[in-house]
């Protein structure tokens, strides 16, 4: 896994996945996927996910902190701009109650020889605080790595 790059309005976070982009791009996109692996133990997971998977189409996520009850689930959500399977993916994420603007992430995946390189491009942070709100990509995508790789230790986590 690459660091995470911090650049003026933007987060890129890179990682090489031994799938095929096809599968990836569907755990990106498919909400009983994201229920799987996007979660962490004693930090966070996702009890609720929606995807209305078309350019235009909406999708939101109910994200549950460590020790909350579901009905106490932050949102995140957004419509997606951009939907080319396998290769691109692009989503505005907002975050529900909170005063902050609109911003983009992009997910690329380009597949070569049964790898995938996953960047994910995390864009609009025009404030410090906002990055450093949005700067969880390199776990987001560690957990990605290991839905596919390390599923059993993956399952142990949850």
């Amino acid at each position: 896994m690459s660091p995470i790059t911090l650049h003026d309005d933007r987060i890129v976070q890179e990682i090489v996945i031994k799938a095929p982009a096809e599968r990836i791009f569907a755990a990106l996109t498919r909400p009983e996927e994201l229920l799987k692996w996007w979660a962490a133990e004693g930090k966070f997971k996702v009890v609720n996910a929606e995807c209305n998977l078309k350019s235009g189409g909406k999708w939101l996520m109910r994200v549950a902190g460590c020790g909350s009850e579901e009905g106490q689930a932050s949102m995140v959500y957004g419509e997606y701009r951009t939907v080319d399977p396998p290769h691109l993916l692009t989503y505005t994420w907002i975050r529900e109650n909170e005063a902050y603007p609109e911003t983009l992430v992009r997910w690329d995946l380009e597949e070569r020889d049964g790898y995938t390189t996953v960047r994910v491009t995390h864009s609009g942070m025009i404030t410090e605080s906002l990055r450093m709100r949005n700067a969880g990509w390199p776990l987001i995508t560690a957990l990605l790595k290991s839905y596919f790789e390390n599923p059993a230790e993956l399952e142990g986590k949850m």
